[in-house]
C-alpha cells in the first residue's frame, strides 16, 4: 500500500518556516509582509477561502488586506481597485479569487495586476519566466505539487517520466515547466490525448488535475510512481449523502503507488502554504533582499519537508 502524503503536515512545516522569515523582515529591515485579496461576489466557497487565506497571513505574522466587492462590480471598477493596490506600498502580494463574473475578462485583472505583485504566478509575465527558467513568481497549487514530490522522492528528479493530465494555465502548463525545470521527461495529457492509461503506466510521476470524479484508475498507476491528485469533486452516493473525491481512484491507486496525496488533506492546505510564501518573496523582490525560503524553479536547493522534520532549507 502507498505512503499517504500528509499535506496539512508539510503545509504547516512550511507556513512555520514562512513565519519565521517574517519575523526576520520586520527585525531586520523593519518590513511587514502584505496580501490584499479581492473577492467578487458572494460564492460560498469562495468566500471560505478567502476567509482561511486571512486567518493563515496573520498567524504567520504578516499583513491581510481583504476586499469584497458585489457581484454588480464593474471591469472598470475591478481594474481600479487592483490599479490602487499596485500603488499601496503596503500591499506586497495582490489575489483576485478566482473565477470572476462572467461579464469580467480575466485576462484583463489578471495581467493588470503588477507581476511583482502576482502571487498567484498567473501573470504572463510571470508565467514567460517559468518557461524560459528564470525567477519569478509560481503558481501556487504547482509550487505544491512539486514539493510534495520532492518530499517522496527527494531533490533530484532527473530522468523520471511524470505524466500531468491537464493543461491549464493554472496547474497543467506550470507544472510541466517546474518539472522540466526539474530535468524530468514531462508529457501532458489532455482530452485529445490517445491511450492516456498507457502513458500513466509508464510514469514514475501522476499529476492529475482534470476536473473528473475518479477518473484515474489504479490500473493506470505505475507500481511505485507518486500520485499527486489536485481534483476536488463533490460527488453524491448511493444513499444521498454528499463526498469529496479526487480526480484518481484514491483506494485503487494506492495498492500500486509508492505514495499518493489524499482528497481532502493533500494538495489544498499546500496551495495555501506556497500562497504566503509566494507573498513573502514578493515584499523581498521588490526590496532586494534575497529570500530565504525555497522558491521554484531551483531544482537544485529543495528541502524534503517531513511532518517530524526540523530541517532548514538547503
Amino acid at each position: 500500500m502507498a505512503t499517504i502524503i500528509d499535506g496539512k503536515a508539510y503545509a504547516a512545516k512550511l507556513r512555520e518556516q514562512v513565519g519565521a522569515e517574517v519575523a526576520e523582515l520586520k527585525t531586520k529591515h523593519k518590513i511587514t509582509p502584505g496580501l490584499a485579496v479581492v473577492l467578487v461576489g458572494a460564492d460560498p466557497a469562495s468566500e471560505i477561502y478567502v476567509n482561511s487565506k486571512g486567518k493563515m497571513c496573520r498567524e504567520a505574522g504578516m499583513e491581510s488586506f481583504d476586499f469584497r466587492m458585489p457581484d454588480t462590480t464593474t471591469e472598470a471598477e475591478l481594474l481600479a481597485k487592483i490599479k490602487a493596490l499596485n500603488e499601496d506600498k503596503k500591499v506586497n502580494g495582490i489575489l483576485v479569487q478566482l473565477p470572476l463574473p462572467k461579464h469580467i475578462n480575466e485576462s484583463a485583472v489578471i495581467n493588470a495586476i503588477d507581476p511583482l505583485k502576482d502571487v498567484d504566478g498567473f501573470h504572463v509575465i510571470n508565467a514567460g519566466k517559468l518557461a524560459t527558467g528564470q525567477q519569478g513568481l509560481v503558481p501556487c497549487t504547482p509550487f505544491g505539487c512539486l514539493l510534495l514530490i520532492k518530499s517522496v522522492l527527494g531533490d533530484d528528479l532527473s530522468g523520471k517520466n511524470a505524466v500531468i493530465i491537464g493543461r491549464s494555465n493554472i496547474v497543467g502548463k506550470p507544472m510541466a515547466n517546474l518539472l522540466l525545470n526539474a530535468n524530468c521527461t514531462v508529457t501532458i495529457t489532455h482530452s485529445r490525448t490517445k491511450n492516456l492509461a498507457e502513458l500513466c503506466a509508464r510514469a514514475h510521476i501522476v499529476v492529475a488535475a482534470v476536473g473528473k470524479p475518479e477518473m484515474v484508475k489504479g490500473e493506470w498507476i505505475k507500481n511505485g510512481a507518486v500520485v499527486i491528485d489536485v481534483g476536488i469533486n463533490r460527488i453524491t452516493l448511493s444513499d444521498g449523502s454528499k463526498k469529496l473525491v479526487g480526480d484518481v481512484a484514491f483506494a485503487e491507486a494506492a495498492e500500486r503507488a509508492k505514495a499518493i496525496t489524499p482528497v481532502p488533506g493533500g494538495v489544498g492546505p499546500m496551495t495555501i502554504a506556497c500562497l504566503l510564501s509566494n507573498t513573502v518573496k514578493a515584499a523581498c523582490l521588490q526590496h532586494n533582499i534575497q529570500p530565504q525560503v525555497f522558491y521554484p524553479p531551483y531544482s537544485s536547493d529543495c528541502f524534503t519537508i517531513s511532518p517530524n522534520s526540523s530541517s532548514k532549507p538547503k
